[in-house]
């Protein structure tokens, strides 16, 4: 069987928190209604064919990479961390790799990037439902931790609330240093 994975992340634009990646090979013979760009579903719709996504999948996995990580490295490059510790947890091996966007991570496998894949591949769609519920549901978890900042209702996201949490309350551990809002905030 030719056994296609599809890749994508979620959280690449947020001032806080991790990126979250998902590697996705759906079964060929298990219907899964709903697959789409994780951002044109309402999130209860996310949650409901993340739930099937899980439960029919012939593999899939999540992986992640830290605020530290994504400050050392870069956005892009953590987020190519966390896809390939994605693909690399699958424990079925991939005939080919289909990443949503124009850049791949380096892994062991025949991979391509495909731009809006997230709207056309099944497989790339149900990666992003992953990646998005899951790292979702880190904010909401975060939330608990530092509620000051509204993480539940913004994600980690620059939204005015978001801005205004900052200024009053300063930055803290979950917060992207490299990220320009954040660093200037920190110098003063």
């Amino acid at each position: 069987m030719n056994l296609v994975c599809g890749v994508d992340e979620a959280g690449r634009g947020p001032l806080a928190g991790p990126v979250c990646a998902a590697a996705v090979i759906l079964d060929p013979g298990a219907h899964i209604a709903g697959l789409a760009d994780s951002k044109m579903l309402s999130a209860s719709r996310r949650e409901e064919v993340a739930g099937q996504i899980r439960g029919r999948a012939l593999a899939w996995a999540i992986a992640w990479a830290s605020v530290a990580e994504i400050d050392a490295l870069n956005i892009l490059q953590a987020s190519l961390l966390a896809m390939r510790r994605a693909v690399e947890q699958l424990g079925v091996a991939p005939a080919e790799v289909l990443v949503d966007g124009n850049h791949c991570p380096r892994i062991g496998y025949p991979v391509k990037a495909v731009i809006r894949g997230d709207g056309k591949i099944p497989a790339i769609s149900a990666a992003s439902i992953l990646a998005k519920t899951a790292r979702d549901a880190e904010m909401m978890r975060l939330h608990l931790l530092y509620p000051c900042y509204g993480l539940d209702r913004h994600k980690g996201y620059p939204t005015t609330s978001h801005l205004a949490a900052l200024a009053q309350h300063g930055a803290c551990e979950i917060h992207r240093r490299s990220y320009a809002p954040i660093r200037k905030l920190l110098q003063g």
